[in-house]
């Protein structure tokens, strides 16, 4: 018997899952669908609203809020309320360190080039998995309002994020049960919105200007042939509309002569404060004085004090847009449209400006919250093959990466990547005096390479004997329009290099690919979870190799009784290991990076004090 969809929401004949478009964001994330209608429309499920805030809470029992409820925490309870974490995304400590007063959670400093982990209680969450249960909420609430299941999205990124970052967001669709079609840029999602890019013949440069709640950036784009080449990208992670409420809020303490400290203490009066300057700001789209009064703070001001106020932080929007222009090598009369992203792009010298910088009116009709959203929707159309007029470049129908350490596979080309295209990643050796590297080059959708396909493996020999984690051993892979990959592998401080060229799709059925597909739905939460373990015992076991070596080469500066207490962590962190609990290795490798960071800094000012010894300063 044959089965036939039906759409409750729309009573349509469904051939096909419905394909959703989802803007991650960092402030907030919302979805969108196209309607019977063939429009693009955001959901809002439940009368929550369209905007899904990207906020994660983690209750006393164990209890996970998401969106409008979890952003309740953000003062009652910061360290168990996760904000932000796009931030996070494919990104080291180190890439971080400098930010990392803005989190009121404790993002994890185990001082090494590792994904950050973040520690809620007593739990290690990865911003992948955070990523996850924000869009887990937005797949429940768009099935909840389409009453049919949601499997398969597009979901948008900032065109800076590079290789590491894309993948995360594509790894975390996979935890939340989605079948990420594609990783589509944010400018190239909002033009889609405004029909830019549709037409095959049209040729464009065009200016997105995105401020949103946290962050800013500006992107020149090229289109041609229905291809969208961003060709520059500027901006500032740390700027936004929150920067404006917290000026208006600074600008009141000032003026009802309240001490700053005291009003931070006290996190009832400051949360209660910003609300009120954002109520302050978004007023002045329809008034010219905002006059209103908490207990008896006066929370007084004028339009044109507020743009004398924030125009500091527009002018550095203005700067970036300058920079953008300047590394695309264009002139202002060469950008053909200029298209407003982000709530913040609303406050009227924003847009003034903007404007007036370009030389031209902008384009703001579509609501500037939506626009990505609605993009990605009309993007995930033209994968579902509605629009037969939009011609899709051909793609890679599977991943195509390599084995990393444990068994995992990396990688290095995302599956729907348009052809020709290339993906590089950086490696290092695992032992002291490694001279050869095996690469094994796999493809499939499956975490474990056992369970994907091999297409290739060769040794790079001839890498200098060092310790390990000092050679670099760059790995690229060239994809050329036939399907023909190229593997490159080279070490960069001696030179030594070999190269491979393999067919992936060689022998390989739709019906197989399909299949395989399908495989890594049905497997993705395990799979994950064995990544994660994996990861972290591979983490453990480098871990305990580095401090017993650390101990066999150091002992005169360690004492006996350090030496007995970092050996009874080494232990316990072995046991760990062996127990195959994720979270009981991240917290054994925590503790023993608490307790033998002093001996690390001990022997680092030992070794100053000896190079120095003898030497003037001038």
């Amino acid at each position: 018997m044959a089965k036939v969809s039906i759409n409750l929401a729309t009573g349509s004949l469904q051939k096909e899952d419905i394909i959703v478009g989802i803007d991650l964001g960092t402030t907030n994330s919302l979805v969108a669908f196209i309607n019977p209608e063939k429009q693009p429309h955001v959901i809002n499920d439940t009368g929550k609203g369209v905007l899904v805030p990207s906020v994660v809470h983690f209750g006393p029992t164990g209890d996970v809020l998401v969106g409008n409820e979890a952003k309740e925490y953000l003062i009652t309870d910061p360290q168990n309320t996760v904000f932000s974490v796009k931030r996070l995304l494919g990104r080291s400590y180190h890439d971080i360190e400098n930010y990392k007063d803005f989190f009121s959670y404790k993002v994890i400093d185990d001082d090494t080039e590792s994904l950050v982990k973040i520690k809620v209680g007593d739990k290690f969450y990865t911003p992948i998995e955070l990523s996850a249960l924000i869009l887990r909420e937005l797949k429940a609430r768009a099935e909840h309002a389409l009453k049919t299941p949601v499997n398969r999205a597009v979901i948008t990124v900032p065109a800076y994020f590079n290789d590491s970052q894309r993948q995360a967001t594509r790894d975390a669709g996979k935890l939340a049960g989605l079948d990420v079609l594609r990783i589509v840029n944010e400018p190239t999602a909002a033009s889609l919105a405004y029909g830019i890019g549709l037409d095959p013949e049209e040729v464009k440069t065009i200016a997105v200007y995105d401020l949103g709640g946290g962050t800013f950036d500006v992107s020149i784009l090229q289109i041609q042939n229905g291809i969208f080449e961003v060709l520059a990208t500027n901006g500032d992670t740390f700027l936004g509309g929150d920067d404006f409420d917290r000026i208006i809020v600074d600008y009141w303490i000032e003026k009802n002569n309240l001490h700053k400290a005291e009003v931070i203490a006290n996190s009832e009066l400051a949360q209660q404060l910003r609300l009120k300057a954002e109520e302050a700001k978004k007023a002045f789209a329809h008034q010219s004085l905002f006059n209103e009064k908490i207990g008896e703070i006066w929370c007084t001001l004028d339009r044109n004090t507020f743009e004398e106020l924030i125009m500091p932080k527009v002018k550095q929007t203005i700067a970036s847009c300058q920079s953008a222009l300047k590394d695309a090598k264009l002139t202002i009369k060469e950008i053909d449209e200029v298209i407003m992203v982000g709530g913040s792009t609303r406050t009227a010298l924003v847009k003034k400006m903007v404007g007036e910088f370009f030389g031209r009116p902008v384009h703001d009709d579509v609501n500037p919250d939506e626009v990505v959203a609605l993009g990605a929707a009309i993007q995930a159309d033209i994968l579902a093959g509605n629009r037969k007029d939009i011609l899709l470049l051909d793609v890679t129908p599977l991943s195509l990466g390599i084995e990393t350490m444990g068994g995992l596979m990396d990688v290095i080309i995302p599956r729907n990547s348009k052809v020709p295209t290339k993906g590089g990643r950086q490696y290092t050796t695992s032992v002291d005096g490694q001279v050869n590297m095996k690469i094994a080059v796999y493809q499939g959708e499956r975490d474990l390479i056992k369970e994907n396909r091999k297409l290739a493996e060769f040794n790079l020999k001839g890498i200098p004997s060092m310790p390990a984690g000092f050679p670099k051993v760059d790995i690229n892979f060239l994809l050329n329009a036939d399907g023909i990959l190229t593997i490159q592998a080279i070490e960069l401080r001696s030179g030594v290099k070999q190269e491979v060229e393999v067919k992936p799709t060689y022998g390989i059925t739709d019906e197989q690919v399909e299949q395989m597909l399908m495989d890594s739905i049905t497997h993705a939460k395990d799979d994950v979870a064995q990544r994660m373990l994996i990861e972290a015992r591979t983490e453990g076991e480098q871990m305990v190799y580095t401090v017993e070596r650390f101990l066999q080469k150091n002992s005169s500066y360690v004492s006996a009784e350090e030496t007995e207490q970092t050996n009874q962590y080494i232990a316990a962190l072995k046991l760990a290991i062996a127990t195959g609990d994720k979270d009981l290795i991240l917290k054994s490798i925590d503790e023993i990076n608490e307790f033998t960071r002093p001996f690390a800094e001990r022997l680092m000012d030992q070794a100053i004090s000896t190079a120095m010894r003898g030497k003037s300063i001038e």
